[in-house]
């Protein structure tokens, strides 16, 4: 089967990384896989797999992008494309109007929780199906697309098993690189530092977790994508006037997050808004008991109640923090649970099965 996924991203997240290891299963398949990206795209390194002929750069600046949706068509019948994917609400009626125009199949699939505008019912009326990343982006997507065509598939990651052993190798080696004694609490977060990702909730409840656990160090990992840097800056200064700055480390996006959570004794989402939260399935395969706040996404992830919080609630977080710091019996039972939930329910193969499984069914134009 020939697929082109498109994605207009330029910097490289949880949605980047789901169109990422998507495309590289699907060509270890045997699919061929064609890519449509930005030219300032940040992350087409990770799509090494895909041959430089392959690929189509493409300009698509707003919703209604026609000259890179004629360019999009054009690739399309050269290639003989069998399906479009888009991954992006940018992307999605150029993308229609190229799968009119080539007369392929088009997939679109929804990686937000963000309501879809209320045009999109008429002018993506061609889309064969839409994939929602979880339940609650599913309910988003049945206002405006019939549910016949609207089917949950659900991220999935590497189960590749880390031994507990290289788990404390990999722990060590963190905590010595940062000067961070073994006896001192580890509570890490890792995205990108947004408003709406709740890492200043995050600085509020450290200030409590500190009063009772001094010596807690939080490490916050993520990349701020302003052109000015400005809320990285805000956070630091915040942590700086409450006289915690001692307390925090602060990393960039880190493409290999086992280090980090070998190191954790707590991984904390405090995001406002998650669709499905690949952070959170990652700490959950590494066996990091996670706290997070009750968003979509880690309701449908995290089958204990105890460990989710209310959103923008940093007194809550604080206590759930500190309870979990101060009975390990019951932070190591989380870890079990969520390492086992995480193993069962969210596999890469499950994903990319499911996403194959899909495109045999859709109907030939």
């Amino acid at each position: 089967m020939r697929i082109l996924h498109i994605s207009s991203a330029k910097a490289y997240g949880g949605s980047e990384r789901h169109f990422a290891d998507l495309t590289r299963e699907l060509s270890r398949r045997g699919h061929e896989v064609f890519v449509a990206l930005r030219p300032s795209c940040e992350w087409q390194d990770r799509l090494a797999f895909v041959s430089p002929e392959r690929f189509l750069h493409i300009s698509i600046r707003n919703s209604f992008g026609m000259f890179s949706a004629r360019r999009i068509a054009s690739f399309a019948e050269k290639n003989g494309i069998d399906i479009i994917h888009a991954h992006i609400a940018r992307d999605y009626i150029a993308a229609s109007v190229a799968a009119r125009s080539a007369k392929t199949r088009l997939v679109l699939t929804r990686h937000v929780l963000q309501p879809m505008k209320s045009f999109h019912r008429f002018a993506l009326r061609n889309v064969d199906a839409a994939i929602a990343v979880s339940s609650s982006v599913r309910d988003q997507l049945e206002r405006v697309f019939p549910p016949g065509k609207v089917h949950v598939i659900s991220n999935g990651v590497d189960l590749a098993a880390t031994s507990e052993e290289e788990r404390r190798v990999l722990g060590r080696e963190f905590r010595d690189f940062h000067s961070i004694p073994m006896d001192c609490p580890v509570v890490s977060t890792l995205g990108e530092l947004r408003v709406v990702k709740g890492q200043r909730d995050l600085v509020l409840a450290a200030n409590e977790v500190i009063k009772r656990q001094p010596n807690c160090r939080f490490v916050v990992a993520g990349v701020d994508n302003t052109i000015d840097k400005s809320f990285r800056r805000e956070l630091k200064r915040l942590a700086r006037v409450l006289g915690m700055e001692a307390n925090f480390i602060w990393l960039d996006w880190l493409s290999d997050t086992r280090p980090l959570l070998a190191a954790s004794d707590i991984f904390v989402s405090p995001s406002h808004s998650e669709s499905f939260g690949l952070a959170i399935l990652d700490a959950m395969i590494a066996g990091c008991p996670v706290v997070a706040t009750m968003t979509g996404g880690a309701i449908e992830l995290i089958p204990d109640a105890k460990a989710l919080v209310p959103i923008k609630d940093p007194l809550s977080l604080a206590d759930t923090i500190l309870w979990y710091l101060e009975h390990p019996d019951d932070r190591h039972e989380l870890a079990h649970d969520l390492h086992a939930a995480a193993t069962e329910r969210f596999s890469l193969t499950r994903m990319v099965d499911s996403t194959e499984n899909l495109y045999e069914t859709l109907p030939k134009k």
